[in-house]
């Protein structure tokens, strides 16, 4: 199961008098990762660590800490509690105690994923849009079937044929295409408009 937060979450805690804060963004580009970033980073601040997760994407910064003791940690934790399209941020103000490398992985690592663990989140079921090109003829009978694939009917056109653009679950669209088909005895067209936009 994955899970996308609902909306930004932050959570602080202290750890040998350095204050650790956790900010956990929903992003769904890269564009909003820096946006986000350019936000909340403190420039006061000793380091702003950071790692995010979009689908197959993923990145993270130590910003000054020592390598792989701060960015890996926060990714390490995304992973872990299987959440995508997700930026997390950890500001770090030093308060003197040098934790070593075990101390940072712990803290950087600890903080975020307290942070998710609290955070507002849902169930993410990647969805796919498609459009049905059907007859008149078939059409109610295509509108009660596709609910039980999770489908969602999010436009509809009558011309000559009726077009119902759809969103479905990823994992059923195989199981739904196949059903279309064999209810209007191979006569309805399905267009893959994520394929068509590329």
């Amino acid at each position: 199961m994955i899970y996308r937060l609902v909306e930004h979450y932050q959570y602080e805690q202290e750890i040998k008098k350095s204050i650790f804060l956790a900010h956990a963004v929903p992003v769904t580009s890269e564009d909003q990762v820096h946006e986000w970033l350019e936000k909340l980073r403190v420039l006061e601040a000793r380091h702003n660590c950071w790692a995010y997760r979009i689908g197959q994407k993923y990145r993270s910064d130590d910003d000054g800490e020592p390598s792989g003791t701060a960015g890996r940690p926060i990714l390490q934790v995304i992973e872990k509690q299987n959440f995508d399209q997700v930026l997390i941020l950890v500001v770090r103000w030093f308060g003197g105690i040098k934790l070593g490398a075990g101390g940072l992985i712990r803290a950087y690592g600890g903080t975020a994923a307290e942070c998710l663990r609290q955070a507002p989140c849902a169930e993410y079921i990647p969805q796919k849009t498609v459009s049905i090109l059907c007859a008149f003829s078939d059409h109610a009978l295509l509108k009660a079937r596709i609910a039980e694939y999770d489908a969602q009917i999010i436009g509809e056109e009558f011309g000559a044929e009726v077009e119902m653009k759809i969103t479905v679950p990823k994992n059923a669209y195989t199981a739904l295409y196949d059903r279309v088909l064999d209810l209007t005895r191979g006569q309805a067209v399905i267009i893959d408009t994520e394929e068509a936009e590329n």
